[in-house]
């Protein structure tokens, strides 16, 4: 598996087939993002899998009548919690505990600065960039697979988190993603160089 090979055939994909990807290769994808790293550990959000053709229409209007919405196999939404950090943090703490089988004590000083960090930041700014984090993790290892994939911040996340009815569970949309297989005959970039920086541009080595 050449991971830069993979990484430079994945493009955001504006078009797809509407073909289903296997049930091995989905739970790969969502593992990875399940596994990816996160401030303290703490995984301050929710990742949504839609597959529901219905939900996904109506998500459509949202999302600006993206065509990805309902030509992917699945639609990811990483959903940020909008409050009650301190007690889930609280929560977070009970599970190291049991996990490691260590006492609530021996990681309070852990529990102190978690806890901490939670105050001194915009809480739904910060969880967003751990979305972020996981979001990545998706998007390489769907490239490792040859699974296509586009992420999108082109939606409005207030209509969405409405189709969703998110507010019943405590979570605020920040970014979705579409996974699925290329159009190749309806995709105007399939065909087009992928445009980056060069190296040296790029870089700044110190």
């Amino acid at each position: 598996m050449n991971i830069i090979e993979n990484l430079n055939w994945r493009y955001a994909t504006k078009r797809m087939n509407g073909e289903e990807i296997s049930n091995e290769k989905s739970e790969i994808i969502l593992e990875a993002i399940r596994l990816a790293p996160t401030s303290m550990g703490l995984q301050p959000f929710k990742v949504l899998v839609i597959k529901d053709k219905e939900i996904r229409e109506r998500m459509k209007q949202a999302c600006y009548n993206q065509p990805q919405i309902t030509e992917s196999a699945f639609m990811l939404v990483f959903a940020v919690w909008k409050d009650n950090y301190e007690q889930k943090a609280t929560d977070y703490i009970e599970l190291i505990a049991k996990t490691r089988n260590q006492s609530i004590e021996s990681i309070d000083g852990f529990k102190k600065n978690l806890l901490n960090a939670i105050k001194s930041n915009d809480p739904i700014s910060w969880a967003a960039r751990q979305a972020y984090i996981a979001f990545g993790f998706g998007l390489a290892t769907a490239a490792m697979l040859k699974i296509d994939t586009t992420p999108m911040e082109g939606f409005m996340p207030d209509e969405l988190d409405k189709v969703l009815e998110l507010d019943k569970l405590g979570l605020k949309s920040v970014v979705i993603m579409a996974i699925g297989n290329r159009d190749e005959k309806n995709d105007y970039l399939v065909n087009l160089p992928k445009v980056r920086k060069s190296k040296e541009d790029f870089f700044i080595h110190l």
